[in-house]
């Protein structure tokens, strides 16, 4: 078992007679209150810019203030607003302080190989959307204070408060303090996004970067910031898009180990073992855009990384009918391969009719 310090993550409080109120007003998830007041996660959605995300965080109880929370998201600028800015902009007459704490508190994982310690299913949408379905009604709820079971993907833990210079966390005595480099890498194998750098603000739709999978958009909720499109892309549009884990190997023109460029086009070619068997005279499709490299970290002499990739393509990829590789002016190039987590729900396992069947 591991645990490991998360990094880009600050902590926010949101205190006042008006909390719930408020900040059930800007989330995408409900929240429960008093007396259960379970943590969870969920997204902050912009109306204004097509729906697309601000900001991804985790929700805890406030430790010492009964009405209170606190909200764990990526301290990263970006071009967005920072989260401290847009909550202050909501608050208006509301009775609620917003305060930043990271001087507070540090951000910490702890993991092991275990699955997820709860019972799930899942709901399809026509759409293409996906909801969980969770058999305890606060799933995500850990056994002790500033901790919450961390239930997006596939082994990821626990997520842990940890008060600034506390070195009795127990945590660590059963557990490897390891770099939080190997924490990254154990969420991207495991296909979660996280953050900016992942979900980009003003960019990202919540569905795209799979927030619906991950449990932080409630398709059943009423009014919130953001909500109207939302919903509507669940009920009347299609999903074409998704992030996927991918494995990058360098083509054999690549000299050294660089690291493929984050941002690049991910596109589709033909295979080479294919080419043979196209006409002479034939022109060749020329390739295009599939999809767009999120991140990428070194992994077993190749990298591991994440993904935006376009759904109507991987059918004839995973056929063999297509390849995905990206490369660069500078004529580096690299070979694609996505995969499908164990714990990415399947269409006819596990599901449940969702309301629009």
């Amino acid at each position: 078992m591991w645990c490991a310090s998360v990094p880009h993550r600050t902590v926010l409080s949101v205190t006042g007679a008006d909390a719930f109120k408020f900040l059930n007003g800007i989330i995408s998830s409900s929240i429960a209150n008093a007396p259960s007041r379970a943590p969870f996660y969920t997204t902050f959605i912009h109306a204004q810019a097509r729906g697309r995300v601000i900001a991804e965080a985790f929700v805890h109880p406030h430790p010492t203030d009964p009405t209170g929370f606190l909200i764990e998201h990526d301290t990263r600028e970006s071009e967005a607003p920072t989260l401290a800015a847009l909550l202050k902009r909501y608050v208006l007459r509301s009775k609620v302080k917003v305060t930043p704490v990271a001087d507070e508190w540090d951000v910490w994982a702890a993991w092991n190989d275990a699955p997820v310690p709860i019972s799930r299913r899942w709901r399809w949408a026509r759409s293409g959307c996906i909801e969980p379905v969770f058999s305890n009604a606060s799933p995500w709820t850990s056994t002790q204070p500033s901790r919450l079971l961390d239930i997006r993907g596939g082994g990821l833990g626990t997520r842990i408060l940890v008060r600034k210079n506390d070195t009795r966390d127990p945590e660590a005595s059963d557990h490897d303090v390891v770099d939080s480099w190997q924490y990254t890498l154990h969420r991207v194998l495991n296909g979660v996004a996280e953050g900016i750098s992942e979900i980009i603000p003003m960019h990202a739709f919540p569905m795209e970067s799979n927030l619906d999978i991950m449990g932080a958009v409630d398709f059943r909720k009423g009014c919130y910031v953001g909500q109207e499109l939302t919903v509507r892309t669940y009920h009347m549009g299609t999903l074409r898009k998704r992030i996927f884990p991918i494995q990058i190997h360098k083509a054999s023109n690549v000299a050294g180990a660089a690291t493929p460029p984050v941002g690049s086009d991910i596109r589709l070619s033909v295979p080479a073992s294919l080419e043979n068997e196209i006409e002479e005279g034939t022109r060749k499709p020329k390739p295009r855009p599939s999809g767009k490299l999120l991140t990428a970290i070194p992994w077993n002499g190749a990298f591991a990384g994440l993904a935006l990739l376009r759904l109507e393509h991987l059918d004839a990829v995973e056929r063999g009918e297509l390849d995905l590789s990206m490369s660069t002016e500078t004529g580096s190039s690299w070979s694609v391969r996505h995969h499908w987590p164990k714990w990415f729900p399947k269409r006819g396992v596990d599901e449940v009719l969702s309301d629009d069947d």
